[in-house]
């Protein structure tokens, strides 16, 4: 690898350099990880212990704190960017990626994720929610809700008068809208 397979932004550093003041570094590494699931990647970072490297893990470093990556997250990991940034709500990790979950290199796929990202989910935040693009197959959309939408006994109308209703209209080669959400495993829906 000619440049680091990740990295880190001012603020990633400055938290990062601050928890390891903190202790928080003392005998062990950070360990990150990405899944793809449908049109998302799902992040995973975490404290190990130091010893924890695998053979196979990739080694990238923070001004001396290892961090760790295992050989699946590296295609998807490659050129992104570990950030820390504060909000009204408190501050976090978050990455800047520019790869893209393979299933939206399908241009049906992209389309319906637009309309997400720009139509829906807007909407389903506002009441805790999200929902999530699957995959896409022979016409059929599949989508996933999630946040306050799991498990809400509204979520019904929500697919079949927001979601299917917009979609349909603009994109007509939508045969069907599938909700591929397990609702009985909702923690905390919105009512």
């Amino acid at each position: 690898m000619s440049e680091p397979l990740l990295a880190f932004d001012e603020g990633a550093t400055a938290k990062l350099n601050e928890m390891r003041e903190a202790g928080r570094f003392d005998g062990s590494a950070l360990r990150v990880s990405v899944e793809e699931e449908g049109a998302s990647f799902h992040y995973r970072i975490e404290v190990v212990e130091r010893d924890s490297r695998a053979e196979a893990d990739a080694l990238a470093e923070c001004d001396g704190i290892p961090v760790y990556i295992d050989p699946a997250s590296w295609p998807n990991l490659a050129g992104a960017t570990l950030q820390y940034v504060d909000s009204l709500s408190g501050g976090g990790f978050r990455f800047e990626n520019p790869n893209k979950p393979r299933l939206l290199s399908d241009p049906l796929a992209a389309r319906v994720q637009a309309i997400l990202d720009e139509e829906i989910n807007p909407g389903v935040a506002a009441h805790g929610g999200r929902i999530a693009l699957m995959n896409v197959e022979d016409g059929r959309v599949f989508v996933k809700f999630g946040g306050g939408c799991q498990g809400c006994g509204q979520a019904d109308v929500t697919l079949k008068e927001g979601v299917v209703a917009t979609l349909t209209r603009q994109i007509p080669e939508i045969r069907e809208v599938v909700d591929a959400t397990d609702h009985s495993s909702g923690e905390n829906p919105y009512y």
